[in-house]
């Protein structure tokens, strides 16, 4: 009998076609529900995972699953605790989408330098003395500061040095002892990386120590001119500290991928209703070519651990 693979959320063909290939049976659902998950994973070794929730309860009602390749880079939507303490291999695709969203944050960067959504809706009201009313600004020679520096902040810092001229700042674990490209800057201490910006990119993982990372305290270190972007986790940005930043014009401005809560439930945040914020429906990954490398490189990652071999992208220890 195959092993069977269960998919919440269809993906791109790419990793469909190749777990066929291999030899694994499908089951493609079209509700990814946690309830629907727990009733059909009963009989699977293997979970394709995108956006969907990996919880305990659908731990318990996968006795047989043995590994789950999360289609994407973010993980906090599986229960890491209980995947190790069950021997449940967890990989990712951190290959997959660093171009994508490194190129999605540069035109945040460029849209909010350019009052690019404003300036567009005046026009379309026939607003021509928009473009005196609100001039945007270069970005070249602008310092623009990384809060995180692994694959997609330094696929940023590449394209905003080389591309556009600016100069980079750099902030993240580690990055002392790295050997970096001259035209990067590293900084000890985030608040000075904040104080000095023009703009400030996130791109650091959600967890307990980075909820609320970006909260009044350090806004407030921000220059009033300065812009925030974040490609990274809602969750990261304090999103009612930003509001009232916002408001006030404390800051000016932000280029928002990513939200505390997706999709909205109920009402809309209220950082919706100014116009000095570009926001983008965490589709920064989204591209044709992303979707099909993430897809492809999960289902690579589970076929590893199925087959024996040992996985090329793991979150866990097993």
């Amino acid at each position: 009998m195959n092993q069977i693979i269960l998919i919440p959320q269809n993906v791109d063909e790419s990793g469909k076609k190749y777990l066929r290939e291999k030899g694994y049976e499908l089951r493609v659902l079209q509700d990814s529900s946690i309830e629907n998950i727990c009733n059909n994973i009963g009989d699977c070794s293997g979970l394709l995972l995108r956006t969907a929730s990996c919880t305990k309860e659908v731990f318990d009602a996968a006795p047989h699953l043995k590994v789950i390749g999360r289609h994407g880079v973010g993980y906090d939507n599986v229960d890491l605790t209980e995947a190790t303490a069950r021997g449940i291999q967890v990989c990712y695709t951190p290959l997959a989408n660093a171009n994508s969203v490194a190129e999605h944050t540069i035109m945040l960067i460029l849209a909010c330098a350019k009052n690019l959504v404003i300036t567009d809706k005046e026009l379309r009201q026939g607003n021509y003395e928009i473009r005196n009313r609100m001039p945007g600004i270069d970005v070249y020679g602008k310092t623009l500061g990384i809060i995180g520096f692994g694959r997609i902040g330094e696929s940023v810092a590449k394209k905003a040095a080389f591309g556009l001229g600016m100069k980079i700042l750099a902030y993240g674990h580690g990055l002392v002892s790295k050997k970096l490209p001259d035209y990067v800057t590293i900084t000890e201490e985030v608040d000075e990386l904040i104080r000095q910006s023009d703009f400030i990119s996130l791109h650091i993982p959600f967890s307990k120590k980075t909820q609320d990372f970006m909260d009044s305290k350090k806004l407030s270190l921000m220059k009033p001119e300065a812009v925030l972007i974040n490609t990274s986790r809602g969750g990261i940005v304090n999103e009612d500290d930003l509001y009232h930043a916002l408001l006030e014009h404390k800051i000016a401005g932000a280029g928002l991928d990513v939200f505390k809560e997706e999709p909205f439930k109920e009402t809309l945040s209220n950082l919706f209703q100014l116009d000095n914020v570009i926001v983008t429906p965490h589709n920064a990954a989204l591209t044709k070519e992303a979707m099909a490398r993430m897809s492809l490189d999960a289902a690579i990652g589970i076929d590893e651990v199925l087959s024996g071999k040992k996985p090329s992208w793991p979150v866990n220890l097993i």
